[in-house]
């Protein structure tokens, strides 16, 4: 790991982004950077099984929002403002200018996508292609009362955290074991990707209130705002976006909106797949991830 001004070296480094410290991970060496940004109540450790898979030539560099993985926790504000989408956006261009990391691409999952569209909008010429899993769109997302209780739920309960977090992952477990009064059980074959899992548990359970209950309530305030909505037209870089058919997350109806407004917009569904493909079929998404980002020029 090489040692860049403001990262501390060590098993987990970190990356001063602003007022906080964010954690990062990278895999290869190559000359065409690709930055990760990952999805609510997630960390950058959601690509570690596709990663070695990604081709030669590029370094893929995944960072922790605020309040998740490795970064720093800073006590929510009253109405979550300081954990905004725009918020985000800014730590991720600060850990970006630390890592002195200039022109690069972005790779992104779900929430990922809405926090990449606020980075592309505030500084488009740093930024090339655009490959978004099952995003959050511009429009952003409306939740209600009720839930925005259930995260507050799974905040006390790891049980219920790993059963709604089985929905993101869907195609990994029995389906009868997804019904609603029953427990998630993985399929069998799975080692590798149910040890990630359970690891990914456990970290999820340990993101601040600032991500439990502030993401739902800032994507409610995008959606209701409109801004990202009227401004997709901007968002010229090439954009791919992969949905899985069986994402029962993101509305599909999004992200064709999206691919309508944006001037470079392509959208693929692939069959057999939920939410999450970095996790539910990783040489799948390095496969994605390397035809999108493979041989580009440095």
């Amino acid at each position: 790991m090489r040692t860049v001004p403001g990262v501390a070296t060590g098993i987990a480094p970190r990356v001063q982004a602003g007022e906080v410290k964010l954690g990062w991970r990278e895999w290869g060496r190559g000359d065409v950077a690709v930055v990760f940004i990952h999805g609510n109540l997630a960390s950058k450790d959601w690509i570690e099984l596709a990663a070695p898979l990604f081709p030669t030539g590029l370094r893929v560099v995944a960072i922790d929002w605020r309040g998740c993985g490795d970064s720093d926790r800073p006590k929510p504000a009253a109405d979550y403002s300081n954990y905004s989408m725009q918020q985000h956006a800014e730590d991720m261009l600060a850990a970006l200018a630390t890592l002195d990391i200039g022109y690069c691409h972005l790779a992104t999952h779900s929430t990922g996508g809405i926090i990449a569209a606020r980075m592309l909008l505030m500084q488009p010429q740093r930024f090339g292609r655009v490959f978004a899993l099952d995003p959050v769109t511009p429009l952003g997302m409306a939740f209600n009362a009720d839930q925005i209780g259930l995260f507050r739920e799974m905040m006390e309960s790891k049980e219920l955290t790993r059963k709604i977090m089985a929905t993101a992952a869907s195609s990994l477990f029995e389906p009868e074991s997804m019904a609603p009064h029953a427990v998630p059980r993985f399929r069998e074959g799975l080692a590798e990707i149910q040890a990630l899992f359970d690891r990914i548990i456990d970290q999820t359970f340990g993101v601040s209130e600032g991500i439990w209950i502030g993401t739902p309530v800032n994507l409610t305030r995008e959606r209701e705002s409109r801004e990202l909505e009227r401004r997709m037209p901007e968002l010229r870089h090439p954009h791919l976006v992969v949905w899985g058919e069986w994402d029962g997350w993101i509305p599909p109806a999004d992200l064709r909106t999206m691919a309508e407004a944006m001037p470079d917009c392509r959208l693929v569904v692939v069959p057999g797949i939920g939410h999450s493909m970095n996790l539910e079929r990783p040489a799948l998404y390095a496969g994605y991830f390397g035809a999108w980002f493979g041989g580009l020029p440095a």
